[in-house]
């Protein structure tokens, strides 16, 4: 495994809430529509182990989209996510909101997005991540960009950093009987 640097450890040593983008972040970006008009998603599961492993040590998990989707309200639901807001065009809005509620710093926050709608909020969020597959522009604006895409594993590593760096990712291997 290759050494993170150290800013990145730093940034997400105080993360106590990641709020994920849903489309090309959580999925691939595909939307896909069955023969009755209905749309289907498709999350990837070791996203969503990485997700449950960052609840289990005590760290929040949300969605914000754009979009507007029952395949995201049934995977928020499956993976007991607390915050969970769609059909969204003004994320900061929602951010601000979670604030309040959760009473966090904007330095205990990390987001990741992959589009234009997702820059305002990765600009004031503590560490901002993008995806491999995000554009360009938004990449520029994360510290730190996975190196799998949005869909298939991106999450899963995010959570997997976070956790380690929080000394959090050694306890949880010695659970399954594995050690670095």
């Amino acid at each position: 495994m290759p050494k993170t640097p150290k800013l990145i450890l730093e940034k997400a040593q105080k993360i106590k809430l990641l709020l994920l983008d849903v489309d090309g972040v959580l999925t691939d970006g595909s939307v896909f529509y069955d023969e009755k008009g209905r749309e289907i998603k498709r999350f990837f599961v070791q996203d969503g182990q990485g997700i449950r492993w960052l609840q289990k040590s005590g760290i929040d998990v949300g969605f914000l989209s754009g979009r507007s989707s029952q395949a995201v309200t049934k995977r928020a639901e499956e993976l007991g996510i607390r915050f969970c807001f769609q059909g969204i065009r003004n994320k900061m809005e929602v951010f601000e909101k979670v604030l309040r509620q959760t009473a966090l710093q904007p330095e205990e926050v990390s987001f990741m997005g992959d589009d234009f709608i997702d820059v305002p909020l990765m600009k004031r969020v503590g560490f901002p991540i993008s995806v491999m597959n995000g554009h360009p522009l938004v990449q520029r604006e994360a510290v730190h960009i996975p190196n799998a895409i949005g869909g298939r594993g991106a999450v899963r590593e995010v959570c997997e950093l976070i956790l380690r760096a929080q000394n959090k990712w050694d306890p949880l291997l010695r659970e399954y009987g594995l050690s670095l």
